[in-house]
C-alpha cells in the first residue's frame, strides 16, 4: 500500500493483525549473510579506519512504537513490548528483527531538545547546537569528515544516500565546501557519471587539465568562497565518476538485496554499506516521514516494518564483515511523539524525552541510558541533551570534542563546550 507521507495523511486501511502476522513470520533469526563474506576480506575491513553511519527517521518517530514502549498505560497505545536478545530490555513488537540485534545496540531514552519545531530540533540533533541568527554550525557529517580526513581517499568523506537524484548541500558551514554532503541516489547507480559517446578517457583528461589551468589563472585574481566551492564540487564530481561502480547496488547478489529489502530504505542501507566498505567517513540515509499527527499506529506498522528489516540486516551484515567495531551507527530523529493520543489517533510533536539507538565503534553494547516515567510524560532519570550526544559521538570514534578547529586563524570548538559525553555508554 502506498502511503501519503504528509501530516494529516488519510487513514491507512492496513489491518494491524494482518500486518503483525506477516511481521512475525519474517522475524526469523538473521542468517545467510555470513556466507557472503570472505574471512580474509572481513579481517582487512576490520583494520581500516573508523567511520560513521547515520540513519535519520525524518518527521519524528514515536518512542512508544519503537524503542521505549509503555504497554498497559493510557499513553502506551495498542502494541506490546517484546523481549530482546538482552535480558531485561524490551522494545515495541513492531521491531522483532531489531530486538534480535539488541546485544549489538544501545539505547538512549531521554534525549531532550526542548523544542517541537521540525527544523530547529533537527538542527540541534545533527549539529549539536541550537540554531542561531548570528552563527551557522556544521553538520555532524562535516565534522566527522574533517576530523577523520587522512588526505588519502579520492572520494568525498560526507555522503547522503537518497532515493532521488544527486545534489550538493551547504551544511558544512565554516568548515568549507570540501566537507559538505554530496547526495547520491540508489536507482541506476551514479547517474550522469559516464563519458558521453565518442569521448575517450584521453580526451577527457586533456579537457580536465585545460580546465584546471584556466581555473588557476582565474583564481589568482578573483578567488572567493564561491569560486572555491565551485572548483571543489567539480573535482569531487570527477572523483565520483572514476569510482562509479561503488554506487551500483546491482553489483550485489539477489540474495543480499532481498535481505535488505527491495524498498527504498533497503536499497539505501545496502548502498551505505558499500560506501562504508570503501572508507567513506560519514554516510547518512533517511527514512520519511514519521510525522504522524493522524493514524499514528497504522503508519508506524508500515514504516517500521521497512526500518526493522533494513536496519537489522545492516547491523548483522556489518558485524559479519568485521566492520561494526570500526563503524559508529546512529539511529536518529528530530524529536519523538506526544504521550497523549489525539482525536485522529495520532501523536503530535514531542521534544522533551525521546529515544535514539547507537551501535558499533566505541559504544558499550546492550546498554540503556535514561528512563522516562511510567506514562512517558516526564524524564525520570538521566536527561541527555544534543550537545551531550555530540560529545559522545566524537569520543566514540576517537576525536576529542574539546579540541578546536583553526578557521582562518580563529579557534572554533569542535563541539559545544557545554556538552558532556555520556560516559557510561562509551566502551
Amino acid at each position: 500500500m502506498k502511503c501519503n507521507y504528509a501530516c494529516n495523511s488519510p487513514e491507512h486501511t492496513i489491518a494491524r493483525r494482518d500486518f503483525l502476522g506477516r511481521l512475525a513470520a519474517g522475524a526469523c533469526t538473521m542468517t545467510g549473510l555470513s556466507s557472503l563474506v570472505h574471512p580474509a576480506a572481513a579481517a582487512q575491513i576490520a583494520a581500516q579506519k573508523k567511520r560513521v553511519l547515520s540513519i535519520f527517521l525524518s518527521g519524528g518517530v514515536s518512542q512508544f512504537e519503537s524503542f521505549d514502549p509503555k504497554p498497559g498505560t493510557l499513553t502506551g497505545g495498542p502494541f506490546r513490548a517484546i523481549p530482546t536478545s538482552v535480558p531485561g530490555i524490551h522494545v515495541c513488537e513492531l521491531l522483532p528483527k531489531t530486538a534480535q540485534q539488541m546485544h549489538r545496540l544501545s539505547l538512549i531514552r531521554t534525549v531532550n531538545t526542548n523544542n517541537n519545531d521540525h527544523g530547529l530540533s533537527r538542527y540541534q540533533i545533527e549539529r549539536g547546537h541550537a540554531q542561531s541568527a548570528t552563527a551557522d554550525f556544521p553538520h555532524i557529517g562535516a565534522i566527522v569528515a574533517k576530523g577523520l580526513d587522512e588526505g588519502t581517499s579520492p572520494l568525498p568523506g560526507h555522503i547522503h544516500v537518497s532515493s532521488g537524484a544527486g545534489s550538493r548541500s551547504s551544511n558544512s558551514a565554516y568548515l568549507g565546501p570540501k566537507y559538505a554532503s554530496i547526495s547520491v541516489g540508489t536507482n541506476g547507480g551514479l547517474q550522469n557519471s559516464e563519458l558521453p559517446g565518442g569521448m575517450t578517457a584521453t580526451i577527457n583528461d586533456q579537457r580536465q587539465a585545460f580546465r584546471r589551468h584556466a581555473n588557476e589563472r582565474f583564481l589568482q585574481r578573483r578567488r572567493t568562497a564561491e569560486t572555491d566551492a565551485y572548483v571543489e564540487s567539480h573535482e569531487r564530481a570527477i572523483q565520483l565518476m572514476a569510482n562509479r561502480e561503488i554506487f551500483d547496488v546491482t553489483k550485489e547478489s539477489e540474495k543480499c538485496a532481498a535481505q535488505y529489502g527491495e524498498f527504498d530504505l533497503g536499497k539505501q542501507c545496502l548502498l551505505a554499506r558499500r560506501l562504508l566498505e570503501h572508507d567513506i567517513s560519514f554516510v547518512q540515509v533517511s527514512h520519511s516521514n514519521y510525522d504522524t499527527h493522524a493514524e499514528n499506529f497504522n503508519f508506524h506498522i508500515e514504516q517500521l516494518g521497512e526500518f526493522d528489516q533494513a536496519f537489522a540486516t545492516l547491523i548483522d551484515d556489518l558485524a559479519q564483515r568485521g566492520m561494526l567495531d570500526s563503524t559508529l551507527v546512529m539511529v536518529l530523529t528530530e524529536f519523538g511523539r506526544t504521550p497523549n493520543i489525539n482525536y485522529r489517533y495520532g501523536r503530535d510533536h514531542w521534544g522533551k524525552g525521546f529515544s535514539i539507538a547507537l551501535a558499533g565503534c566505541g559504544i558499550q553494547p546492550g546498554a540503556v541510558i535514561g528512563a522516562m516515567n511510567k506514562d512517558g510524560t516526564e524524564i525520570a532519570d538521566r536527561e541527555v541533551k544534543p550537545a551531550d550526544l555530540f560529545h559522545t559521538y566524537l569520543r566514540a570514534i576517537g576525536l576529542d570534542p574539546q579540541s578546536e578547529f583553526d578557521i582562518d586563524g580563529r579557534s572554533v570548538p569542535m563541539a559545544d563546550p557545554t556538552g558532556m559525553a555520556v560516559e557510561e555508554l562509551l566502551a
